[in-house]
């Protein structure tokens, strides 16, 4: 069976990820507005009617801020863990409220959702495997360092969400104060170009067939210099640069090494 994945935001503004099999879909945060979040939902042919729950990686507000009027209006379940709400300070309706743990996999339908700890500056981070029939697809964004945990995930997926925030030179060069560069930088911060070109070279699996560079910073990194870079490595994977200003096309990813184009906003796949 293959999955459907999209972008419905990527950055600093807000973030939003789009995971599903025909049936059923799960959202990874919900950093944009309800409304913002179905609209651009509609513009390539996916339905919030499909979505079953929202898991939640930390408490940013780039990840949460439509949150609270998203799982309400929808009735959607928020997979979160108990630090994470406490220091959300959302108002979240009790009754659907799930809580999660590292390593524990959480069933919705025939999808099945893996969170595991990540390095990152917030209380308890977690980045997730969203699988289905032997389809794995990773959501590894607002990640400090290449840890072991990122490492391990990274090998089992066909198509992944990863991180590209910032390019070394445009950070050092900035305008951001010194902290704030050490922040970033840090090994609880984001991670940069480098890193994940570093991961991608090392680590990739065979069968990756989508790589959606995510999360891109508006002040410190260029989509055009992060997909140059990923481009002279990439081979057979295909390179995504999924914007904060914009949704991403629908792409279908599948467990049996078939390569695909984007689904179009009408619905249609065209094989390559």
């Amino acid at each position: 069976m293959s999955l459907f994945i999209a972008s419905i935001a990527s950055g600093s503004n807000g973030n939003c990820y789009y995971i599903g099999n025909e049936q059923e879909a799960v959202l990874v945060d919900a950093g944009i507005s309800c409304r913002e979040t179905v609209k651009r939902m509609r513009r390539i042919g996916l339905s919030i009617e499909k979505v079953k729950a929202i898991f939640i990686s930390h408490e940013h507000g780039d990840h949460i801020r439509g949150l609270d009027v998203l799982s309400r209006r929808y009735n959607l379940p928020v997979y979160i863990t108990p630090a994470t709400q406490q220091h959300s300070r959302l108002l979240l309706d009790r009754a659907l409220v799930r809580s999660f743990r590292a390593y524990e996999p959480v069933s919705i339908g025939n999808i099945t959702v893996r969170p595991f700890p990540k390095l990152h500056d917030a209380i308890d981070p977690h980045s997730f495997i969203v699988s289905c029939d032997g389809t794995n697809i990773g959501v590894l964004t607002d990640i400090g360092s290449p840890c072991e945990h990122v490492i391990t995930h990274f090998k089992q997926c066909h198509a992944v969400f990863l991180e590209t925030n910032y390019d070394d030179v445009m950070l050092q060069q900035g305008r951001y104060p010194y902290h704030l560069k050490k922040r970033i930088s840090g090994n609880e911060g984001h991670l940069s170009n480098k890193q994940a070109l570093d991961l991608f070279l090392q680590h990739r699996p065979d069968f990756m067939s989508h790589v959606l560079l995510s999360h891109l910073s508006k002040d410190n990194n260029n989509p055009h210099l992060v997909m140059d870079l990923f481009y002279e490595h990439a081979g057979m994977t295909n390179i995504v640069h999924a914007s904060r200003y914009e949704e991403t096309g629908v792409y279908r990813i599948t467990g049996r090494n078939e390569m695909y184009a984007p689904v179009s906003k009408l619905g249609q796949m065209s094989l390559f």
